[in-house]
């Protein structure tokens, strides 16, 4: 078996076996220790992937062990190798997005849009515990696949079928989960309003505005309508100015069920005639 591909492997295991008749595929190959790294990879993906329906997983697996092909050079299979293909995606289409907006401005300027010009990410730091607890989930590849997929969620309705995929394999969602949950809603309102960063510590929460600040973001309608909404009176956040940048602090924030109670007030204000929804 460690002479074949990942994807023949694959396929020879599911012919096994009928949806009325259960079946076993056995695979033979030398002891472990002996095998080149990538043979031992590939078993282990078949091993570790066995459900219904992890053709995908496979398939994403076997763009880790072998790469993706010279996309930009003889470098690029191997730093793929060390930080996974999705990740290697998304840094290269940060890299092409800051190269489009810094050294090929007028090239790409009809490409780049006003939000663009905004965040594209947001990091969370916080002293709360949120993650997949080990005795929820054993599998640390197991647990590395989820968070990806996690963080792959585009919308509400993603995130209701990955809490119900959670749920059905691996029982009820423990609390740190279920914050996990939240934050990733936190993250993507985050975004749509320009936060960067955001901190939750000592139950005091701050979000960092983007720390450029020749950004179009400060003149956008955006920016203005955050600033309304501060002037209502019915939050108590307040902004702050250090150096050059911006922040908001917000005192008394218990959990990551109040960060995104407040945030959720502020994109209700700031979107509420715009088709953005989250």
């Amino acid at each position: 078996a460690h002479q074949f591909g990942l994807s023949d492997l694959h396929q020879l295991r599911g012919r096994v076996g009928r949806s009325n008749k259960k079946a076993f595929c056995y695979l033979l190959a030398p002891p472990m220790s002996t095998l080149p790294s990538d043979s031992r990879k590939r078993l282990q993906t078949l091993e570790q992937h066995s459900e219904l329906g992890s053709g995908f997983q496979i398939a994403m697996r076997d763009l880790d062990i072998r790469g993706a092909g010279n996309l930009l050079g003889g470098e690029q299979s191997g730093f793929m190798a060390e930080i996974g293909f999705e990740m290697y995606q998304k840094i290269l289409d940060e890299s092409i997005r800051e190269l489009k907006r810094s050294d090929f401005r007028e090239l790409f300027k009809e490409e780049i849009t006003k939000q663009d010009d905004f965040v594209q990410d947001c990091t969370i730091d916080t002293d709360l515990e949120i993650l997949i607890p080990d005795d929820y989930v054993e599998s640390i590849t197991e647990r590395l696949s989820l968070y990806q997929r996690l963080d792959s969620c585009e919308d509400e309705d993603d995130l209701a079928l990955m809490r119900m995929e959670f749920e059905d394999r691996f029982g009820p969602i423990p609390r740190q989960v279920d914050d996990l949950f939240i934050t990733i809603r936190c993250r993507k309102l985050a975004i749509d309003l320009g936060f960067e960063k955001m901190s939750l510590k000592d139950e005091t929460l701050r979000c960092f505005f983007i720390n450029r600040p020749d950004s179009p973001y400060f003149e956008s309608d955006l920016f203005q309508k955050i600033i309304q909404f501060l002037q209502t009176g019915t939050n108590k956040a307040k902004l702050k100015q250090t150096g050059r940048l911006f922040l908001l602090i917000v005192n008394d924030v218990k959990d990551m069920e109040a960060v995104f109670s407040f945030l959720k007030k502020m994109h209700e204000h700031c979107f509420s005639n715009s088709a953005i929804s989250v």
